[in-house]
């Protein structure tokens, strides 16, 4: 099949064809990215979708949330597509990609598409190509990606940078549950959610919601004039769904009509642009001949303890800059 013909394929809506077109701008192949990219200035990018990213501890209960959303979605009349990453490996790469078969219900039906991806070294929270899988499910009609993220951290800033809303889920705590997330986490948050609001810890998960929006209080509004909205969920009994999803939409009908949703999507570019420059620099940085020789002695040097840390990189940037400079 050409690029061509993957293209139409993609567009017409055929699932197999978009699996397709993502594994080819997942590969590291030097062919597939050329072929990735022709594949890519083939569609035109949509801005009638919603970017959704789910971030949240583990064990929060994402994937039963994103499944329950879902399947409100599609009872709406939404397509979905669901991004779910999975942490990889740091020995053999690998990952476990488990999230496609937790959402057993939400998998079956024509109008989602599950997509589980490994970070493959990539910090953030995401995928290194999550970016062009969300542009290719767009173009393949899904109206909703959800951008399900390994879980919060310190780096969890990257996922903020390619979505219109940045969800994230936390589990009922009492009075130690503003322990479980960071100040940085708060300033990005657009949704707060707190799972697991059933049985005995109901009573928890309120306390806990009135615990965060408390706290809300103390900090800077990420977008001035949009608050933050608090919600307590059942995704396991299903309650709290809706009430989210109206959350989401309300809070990207405000960016709209505030004018700055293009300004995001926009931003969004830039963003992924300035991360695609930063790996075509350092992929060349490692794997040009002359650096590449001149890396490895450095680095038996440093063995060696011949030479530091600080001044092989200062050598290695003299190198690149001289480079640079032919």
């Amino acid at each position: 099949m050409t690029v061509e013909e993957l293209a139409k394929e993609l567009t017409s809506g055929n699932r197999r064809a978009l699996a397709k077109a993502i594994t080819l701008v997942e590969s590291t192949k030097s062919a597939d990215k050329s072929k990735a990219n022709k594949l890519l200035s083939l569609l035109q990018a949509s801005r009638d979708t919603i970017r959704v990213g789910i971030s949240g501890v583990p064990g929060v209960g994402k994937s039963t949330f994103i499944e329950s959303l879902g399947n409100l979605l599609i009872g709406k009349g939404h397509k979905v597509a669901v991004l779910a990453v999975d942490p990889s490996s740091p020995t053999t790469g690998g990952s476990i990609l488990g999230d496609k078969t937790r959402m057993e219900t939400l998998s079956s039906k024509k109008e989602a598409f599950i997509r589980p991806s490994p970070t493959s070294g990539t910090l953030g929270g995401v995928a290194k190509k999550t970016r062009e899988a969300m542009m290719l499910c767009e173009a393949a009609g899904y109206d909703v990606i959800l951008v399900e993220t390994v879980g919060v951290g310190q780096s969890e800033f990257e996922v903020a940078s390619m979505v219109d809303c940045f969800l994230v889920m936390m589990l009922p705590g009492g009075g130690d549950s503003l322990q479980g997330i960071k100040r940085g986490i708060l300033e990005i948050t657009d949704i707060l959610v707190v799972n697991k609001a059933d049985g005995d810890q109901k009573k928890l998960a309120e306390q806990a919601r009135s615990e965060y929006q408390n706290a809300f209080h103390l900090l800077s509004p990420k977008i001035e004039g949009v608050e933050v909205a608090f919600q307590t969920t059942s995704a396991l009994e299903g309650r709290g769904i809706s009430e989210t999803w109206d959350a989401v939409e309300s809070f990207v009908n405000i960016l709209k009509e505030k004018t700055l949703f293009n300004k995001l999507r926009d931003e969004q570019d830039i963003n992924w642009f300035k991360r695609l420059t930063e790996d075509a620099l350092i992929e060349r940085l490692w794997n040009e001949a002359e650096q590449k020789n001149l890396a490895h002695d450095l680095m038996n040097k440093i063995r060696k303890n011949e030479i530091s840390p600080s001044a092989a990189a200062a050598m290695m940037a003299a190198k690149v800059n001289d480079n640079n400079g032919k």
